[in-house]
């Protein structure tokens, strides 16, 4: 009997284990709301800290995106010695008095509703200056006039020159200007800006009107039309229309370029001419990366400007008929366009054969298209290498490549830095 059946130590040990089994498993349940709270919170703080990080890169590419393209050290690295609440990362070229009185001092620094118009400018033209930038400085406008011939002093007896910034540089043309002094950083704060030729009429033009029907239209790139009695019209695009307020695409059927419904781009649609285009800021900031450092005269860029509408080119580029403008097609940069006796070592022998006469005007325009040329290889072979690049200006093909977007946006910092590594080189 005594060993068939289990002694009452045996079964008080039994029951005491299993009632200590019972009372873990509570001990277990009650444990884990805890349990799972703690990970909540701790999920909570890693998708905070990680968003945070994630806006902070993000800050730190808007405000320095080429700082950061041209090396891998970050940007944060650098102003680390800064406390963030004093850093400044963008200027404007708003001139500020020496001095000024208590009440403006305590006044905000802040400006609205400020657009820019910036020029290139030869005495020649100087009357020609006078009237457009009288229209616009009382517009709110910031004025800024790039001297190619080197005459600057001849303009102060103007009564708003003291008023506008005068930048110099012998024989440079607009683009070399806008790309150096221009930058999108430098703009950050004008709405819009005019980068407009000299010889533009202005009588039937009116810089508050046209930023009206710009905005309602929702164009951000835009020039005002040409009045057709204009010295030099090249696209018919460019052509006032009477009957409407503004037009985006332009329907011929004359010569080779056939103009529909059906073209997708420019000249027929998407297109505004180099002499007197108007940019917001967004696209300014895509069309300042696009002028080649070195390609001074822009030919070819008014074909790809479309690309910097964000958007569809068709819809976001458009010519404003009721402000329109007369281009007098008068050429100073470089020279009248009459014949010149040559300075160089080899006139002299020419004088021997005869007279040897020097065309500036022919000379330009052998550089212009020569750089017209280059534009249009730098061009193809960006896109032949950039496989995450997708044709977005027009309708019909902005419907693939979303994936490929994403990819490319995620890459453009390396791409950038690249870019500015074999520059460097």
């Amino acid at each position: 009997m005594e060993h068939g059946l289990p002694s009452i130590k045996s079964w008080k040990s039994l029951v005491k284990r299993r009632n200590n089994a019972q009372e873990g498993g509570k001990s277990s349940w009650k444990m884990k709301p805890v349990v799972v709270l703690m990970c909540t919170v701790l999920l909570i703080f890693w998708y905070k800290t990680t968003n945070i990080q994630y806006e902070q890169t993000e800050i730190e590419e808007t405000d320095y995106p080429f700082e950061m393209a041209k090396e891998s050290e970050p940007v944060s690295e650098k102003l680390k010695g800064l406390p963030f609440g004093i850093m400044q990362p963008r200027s404007d070229l708003e001139l500020k008095p020496l001095w000024s009185s208590s009440s403006l001092r305590s006044k905000s620094g802040e400006l609205t509703n400020r657009n820019l118009l910036a020029m290139p400018v030869g005495l020649k033209q100087k009357d020609n200056v006078d009237a457009v930038v009288k229209k616009f400085l009382p517009a709110n406008f910031t004025v800024i006039l790039f001297h190619y011939d080197g005459n600057m002093d001849q303009w102060w007896d103007l009564e708003w020159s003291s008023k506008a910034i005068h930048i110099v540089a012998h024989n440079q043309t607009k683009w070399w200007f806008a790309k150096r002094f221009l930058h999108p950083d430098i703009v950050s704060i004008y709405d819009y800006v005019f980068l407009w030729d000299e010889d533009l009429g202005v009588e039937n033009f009116n810089p508050q009107k046209y930023l009206r029907i710009v905005k309602t239209a929702g164009l951000e790139i835009s020039q005002p039309a040409l009045h057709p009695n204009s010295t030099e019209v090249h696209h018919r695009i460019t052509v006032r229309s009477r009957t409407k307020i503004f037009h985006r695409r332009v329907y011929d059927s004359r010569g080779n370029m056939k103009c529909s419904n059906a073209s997708e781009g420019p000249p027929c649609t998407g297109f505004v001419e180099g002499m007197a285009p108007v940019f917001s800021r967004s696209a300014w900031f895509c069309t300042w990366n696009l002028i080649q450092n070195d390609l001074v005269h822009g030919w070819g860029m008014d074909m790809k400007l479309g690309y910097c509408a964000q958007g569809d080119r068709s819809k976001k580029v458009g010519i404003v008929d009721s402000e329109y403008i007369f281009h007098q097609g008068i050429q100073t940069l470089g020279g009248s366009g009459y014949p010149e006796k040559k300075n160089s070592a080899r006139s002299g022998v020419n004088r021997r054969r005869g007279s040897a006469t020097f065309d500036s005007r022919t000379e330009i325009r052998r550089q212009s298209t020569w750089e017209l040329q280059a534009f249009k290889e730098r061009w193809n072979q960006a896109v032949a290498e950039d496989k995450y690049w997708v044709e977005r200006s027009s309708p019909s093909r902005n419907r693939i490549g979303n994936n490929r977007r994403l990819k490319r946006s995620s890459m453009i910092p390396s791409l950038l830095q690249r870019k500015a590594e074999e520059t460097t080189t």
